[in-house]
């Protein structure tokens, strides 16, 4: 299956962005999200556009625990030196990490100093690849453009040196299906899709994510057994991740690192908060993601942000507690540390924990055999008189509560396909089966078989009726 491609929107605050983003999702994406106990920003989401499907981020606000404020507490200004330092940052991830950019600039303000700062960046580190062609490319769209006098007005814009203006209101959606188009083209995605579903790699890839600083390099060159060089083409970013293959009993592997992509100290802090573009894009890859937390500072915020991507993907997990040799323990500080995680990681409490320490190399060699056994967990099929026994252990357990007056009935279920595992559930009708009584019956099938590692999806369909033709007389 071909990489969706990933394309970022950037602009300065009140521009439109969050309005633009929802509408490429399809929907008004809320704070709290659908998973019981987690409340996230949802910064991306997956879109479609004639046929092609591809991940949208907003930039805006990478880390959620962020805000846009002075000293003073005071919202930063368009003009201010510390907003501009903003934009900036987000511009210098975007250039890097995006398939695409969607630079969003405002027909009421004109051209303000952040958007003459984010294009300087984006024209200058635009790279040209042999047919000519400058990627990634970037698409500026000027909003707010409702009617013909302010459509008339983008003119100035040209000024930015990224090419044509596209005059849109993602208000109201005008102009919007252009600059999709425009996006599609500079994409070259047919050719981009044909090229990498012609390639067969049956290896299992294991995407290294987390927090900056968690010790992800340190792991991957414990893994590999060697020190890598690893050198930022920009001041201050990151750069695409770099792959390595090993070979474990037979098992091809392909791990795709994420992590320390600069030198310590060389990068502004801030540069940080808008790092989960890189991990968002290595989670699309995997099949079995390495959430690396350090010990030391145990679950934070940004670990939390990230375990959402990943479960938003649907990709297996492996939490590794990395600098464990730094902790003081006695004999119940693992089972401590572990009940810990699991209950702020609650949304995904059947991922196995490593704890390790990429210093030593206490534990490392854990790592890869139990993701080739998380991998093998995402292949399980039941069988359908696996599946049915379970429903109907589940509903003599807890028979379905009824709903506005209406019983529901459950009449059989099966597995439709694996990667991951995804059950299927026939029901009288679906808008009576409540999303709590959908989790009871995914809590009982891991009671019945774990799936260690790995989400599964329960979906319910309406049984139709067949209706039998009459008989011939």
């Amino acid at each position: 299956m071909a990489q969706k491609p990933l394309v970022a929107l950037v602009g300065r605050p009140n521009v439109g962005k969050s309005t633009l983003f929802n509408r490429l999702a399809g929907q008004r994406l809320a704070v709290v999200d659908d998973v019981p106990g987690t409340t996230r920003d949802r910064l991306h989401a997956d879109a479609e556009w004639s046929g092609v499907n591809f991940i949208v981020v907003d930039t805006g606000g990478i880390d959620p625990s962020h805000t846009k404020k002075n000293d003073s507490g005071e919202p930063l200004s368009i003009g201010s030196k510390d907003f501009i330092t903003e934009i900036k940052q987000q511009a210098m991830t975007a250039i890097v990490d995006a398939d695409c950019i969607l630079f969003l600039v405002d027909v009421e303000h004109g051209v303000t100093p952040a958007d003459w700062e984010v294009g300087n960046i984006l024209r200058q580190n635009q790279k040209q690849n042999e047919k000519g062609e400058f990627t990634p490319p970037v698409i500026l769209a000027v909003n707010k453009c409702e009617n013909q006098v302010r459509r008339d007005d983008i003119f100035e814009f040209y000024s930015l040196g990224l090419g044509e203006p596209f005059p849109i209101s993602a208000k109201h959606g005008s102009g919007v299906g252009d600059i999709l188009d425009e996006m599609l083209k500079s994409l070259n995605y047919t050719e981009v899709a044909k090229y990498e579903e012609s390639e067969e790699d049956d290896s299992i890839k294991i995407a290294i994510v987390g927090k900056p600083n968690a010790g992800k390099s340190s792991i991957l060159n414990r893994i590999l057994g060697k020190e890598r060089a690893i050198v930022s083409p920009i001041a201050g970013t990151t750069r695409d991740a770099v792959d390595s293959y090993i070979t474990y009993d037979g098992q091809e592997i392909t791990l795709i690192d994420t992590a320390g992509i600069r030198k310590r100290g060389k990068i502004d802090r801030g540069v940080e908060k808008y790092s989960v573009l890189r991990a968002l894009k290595a989670i699309s890859r995997a099949d079995v993601a390495l959430l690396v937390i350090d010990a030391e500072t145990g679950i934070t915020a940004q670990d939390m942000h990230i375990a959402g991507f990943i479960l938003d993907e649907y990709k297996s997990t492996i939490v590794v507690v990395n600098k464990w040799d730094a902790i003081e323990k006695d004999t119940y500080t693992m089972d401590t540390y572990k009940k810990q995680i699991l209950g702020q990681l609650n949304f995904m409490d059947y991922v196995p924990i490593v704890f390790v320490s990429a210093l030593t190399g206490q534990r490392v060699n854990q790592i890869i055999p139990t993701a080739i056994e998380v991998q093998e967990e995402r292949l399980v099929r039941l069988s359908t008189s696996q599946v049915n026994k379970i429903l109907r252990d589940a509903i003599a357990n807890h028979p379905p509560p009824s709903f506005k007056g209406r019983l529901l009935k459950i009449f059989y279920g099966t597995q439709v396909r694996t990667e991951p595992p995804t059950f299927l559930i026939y029901v009288n009708d679906p808008e009576i089966l409540h999303f709590s009584y959908l989790r009871y019956i995914e809590n009982k099938i891991r009671e019945a078989y774990p799936f260690t590692g790995t989400p599964i999806r329960v979906l319910s369909r309406e049984r139709k009726k067949v209706k039998l033709a009459p008989r011939k007389k």
